[in-house]
């Protein structure tokens, strides 16, 4: 039977104020795989509403009281994670061990923002006046507007609003419409389960042909003090400037068009166990997905001949079955765009050396490129799919050029066996994170994760997001009376 959900508003589980729904196709079948609400202004405002009447109690609560909810709230997504694998199977293709890896994150995620909620806040300051005492206060802010993407949805649906809520703000979440159940209403299931208060936080799910009407509608709202995006780069620009035009800062956590260097003192064995998963785990769609390999000419015959060989033979097909590693892309229509990518490429003088060919509805064969050029559109493009391109290089200083050489910088991979060369390569990589001797893929909830460049501004994670989604006030204690001249 078809799943239905509405929006959640105010606690309770509300229809669109027009009465519209929206269906939400598995990829992998293409059958409906459940309908929600489809949201428009109206429903925005009225999620804001309820943000925002919800926001002084919620700010009041006692510290230890929402540590212990979001505790709670963690160990509820824990006991769910067979429910978890099947709606990021049946919604965005997720494989089931991707899908156990997100609720293991986004429980983290969860515990990690509540132990924020009793780390110290603020800061002493010197003071001017004699017997003055200052103080610069972190307070929250009011109302998030955080949108969520499909391709983690869990860990990037959690992420999305835990730590604005630990710091005592109220959210609108937005889920991907293409993961509404696993990066929106799930998530939030899991939270009023826990106790959250009504109102704390909001789901609105939308058609997608209404997304930039219902975005631009909620960062509109002048109660709206901060707001969160993940997701593309061409859609977090646009995000951006609305949040600039009304004065509001923003976290943008955005695409990736990441490295993985190969040095020529690394361990074979680990580069390509390393390399193939940083590629193709959940088929290349994820943000710091290894899009390039770039490999040391000493040792690049011998990496690419193992490489290939165990990228041709991962497991292909439906995301139930437990032994599949490249499951379908999130649509057919993502499948396709990686498949313009891979042919221009070839058609320009590429070499496939493994997969490449036209896709079977959402499903993409793993697929490894060398020779591509910048005339080529996956050069510069980000692939966001099953396809990485491998190219060598002759010294350090080679490499890291080639690394530098794109408008994005989120991530890399350095794999090497001598930790001093790979942390001085490291610093030279210009991307927001960095692992040495370990591929691109990774994310800790107590890091400061994020990028430069064209992969956004801001950092989720540890202090670095309390500080997003709280506000620094100064106050003064006068200890004596001051004289004044007149």
């Amino acid at each position: 039977m078809t799943i239905h959900r509405d929006l959640l508003i105010a606690g309770d589980d509300v229809p669109a104020a027009d009465g519209r729904t929206v269906d939400d196709v598995n990829p992998f079948t293409g059958e409906v795989f459940a309908t929600v609400a489809a949201a428009g202004p109206k429903d925005v405002t009225r999620a804001v509403d309820a943000a925002d009447a919800a926001f002084p109690d919620w700010a009041a609560v006692s510290p230890f009281a929402r540590r212990k909810l979001l505790l709670d709230a963690a160990d509820l997504l824990d006991q769910r994670a067979e429910q978890a694998v099947e709606l990021m199977a049946g919604e965005a293709g997720g494989t089931a061990r991707w899908a156990r890896f997100n609720v293991f994150l986004a429980a983290n995620i969860l515990r990690e923002a509540a132990a924020s909620v009793t780390a110290p806040r603020g800061e002493v300051l010197a003071a001017q006046e004699e017997g003055a005492l200052g103080l610069a206060v972190r307070e929250p802010v009011g109302v998030v507007a955080a949108f969520a993407p499909w391709n983690a949805p869990l860990i990037l649906g959690t992420r999305a609003f835990a730590t604005p809520i630990a710091a005592g703000n109220t959210v609108v979440l937005k889920p991907s419409e293409d993961a509404p159940l696993a990066s929106g209403l799930f998530l939030a299931d899991v939270l009023r389960d826990a106790g959250l208060p009504a109102g704390v936080l909001n789901v609105v799910t939308n058609d997608p042909r209404d997304a930039a009407e219902v975005a631009e509608t909620l960062i509109a709202d002048p109660r709206v003090r901060v707001v969160n995006f993940t997701g593309s780069t061409e859609v977090g620009r646009i995000i951006g400037t609305h949040a600039a035009r009304h004065l509001k800062p923003a976290v943008l956590e955005l695409g990736g068009k990441n490295a993985i260097i190969v040095l020529d003192d690394a361990d074979l064995d680990h580069a390509v166990n390393a390399a193939a998963f940083g590629v193709f785990m959940n088929s290349g769609q994820i943000c710091m997905s290894g899009d390039r390999l770039l490999v040391h000419e000493k040792i690049a015959d011998e990496f690419t001949a193992r490489f290939v060989t165990k990228v041709a033979s991962l497991p292909a097909g439906d995301p139930a079955d437990p032994e599949t590693v490249i499951g379908p892309l999130v649509n057919t229509r993502s499948a396709q765009r990686v498949a313009a990518l891979v042919r221009d490429a070839r058609d320009k003088g590429a070499t496939v050396l493994t997969g490449g060919g036209e896709p079977d509805g959402a499903l993409h064969p793993a697929t490894v490129l060398t020779g591509v050029t910048p005339e080529m559109d996956l050069h510069y493009g980000e692939a966001f799919g099953p396809v990485c391109v491998l190219e060598t290089f002759a010294s350090d200083d080679e490499a890291v050029a080639k690394a530098n050489d794109t408008e994005h910088g989120l991530t890399c991979g350095i794999i090497t066996e001598n930790g001093t060369r790979g942390l001085t390569v490291a610093r030279r990589v210009r991307t927001g994170i960095v692992h040495v001797n370990d591929q691109s893929v990774g994310d800790e909830p107590q890091a400061p994760f994020g990028g430069v460049k064209s992969s956004g501004y801001g950092r989720f994670g540890g202090r670095w997001g309390v500080e997003a989604f709280t506000t620094t006030r100064w106050i003064t204690l006068a200890t004596t009376h001051a004289h004044y001249p007149f």
